[in-house]
């Protein structure tokens, strides 16, 4: 088990309420255990969103395009914080005012490594200078790029497998934050991926 995977994440009901802790190795085991996540989408000032491709040597959807960083707290550690070591550590960006746009929870398995992800993930905007610094850590990240999250969406549609499969959730969040609240569809029911 690498030093990653033997940190503690907090296991969560569906309703996100504390039960207990796992390794991260433990709660991605088939069948998954339910656990706190975080996703960062770091926004441009021109409303482009930083992607990543994840590492080869990642263990759950290796060399697929994500969100700008993504993580889990240690139990007790607020998300704030703990998203901010993560940009600090995969992005080395300084730390950001973040905001919570969204919850969404799924459930997909990697079809390449037998891992699965059961998250209960906060999706949560970070706005970025215009001139921020990015200095990826090649064991985290294999390239990142720019990107409009509408056209995204379409890419994501088009072509499922290039993503990990929770990004189309992920940026649905952040788009729906923009909308009136009138026009949201809210459903924090787990969403299913077959590692497509």
């Amino acid at each position: 088990m690498t030093g990653r995977e033997s940190h503690l994440v907090e296991l969560v009901d569906d309703a996100g309420r504390p039960l207990g802790q796992a390794t991260v190795s433990a709660a991605h085991q088939p069948p998954g255990r339910l656990h706190r996540a975080f996703s960062v989408l770091l926004v441009a000032p021109d409303g482009r969103v930083l992607l990543q491709r994840r590492a080869a040597v990642k263990t759950r959807f290796p060399l697929r395009w994500a969100n700008s960083c993504c993580g889990h707290p240690a139990p007790g550690e607020s998300l704030a914080d703990a998203a901010n070591r993560r940009l600090g550590e995969e992005l080395g960006v300084a730390p950001v005012a973040l905001t919570e746009v969204g919850v969404y929870v799924y459930y997909a398995e990697d079809p390449s490594t037998g891992r699965v992800e059961f998250e209960y993930d906060h999706v949560l905007r970070a706005d970025a200078p215009a001139d921020v610094a990015v200095r990826p850590d090649p064991d985290e990240v294999a390239e990142l790029r720019w990107v409009d999250p509408a056209r995204l969406m379409t890419e994501i549609d088009a072509d499922p497998r290039a993503y990990a499969p929770w990004l189309g959730g992920v940026v649905s969040r952040l788009l729906r934050a923009g909308e009136p609240a009138g026009a949201r569809a809210d459903d924090d029911a787990p969403e299913r991926s077959g590692g497509r």
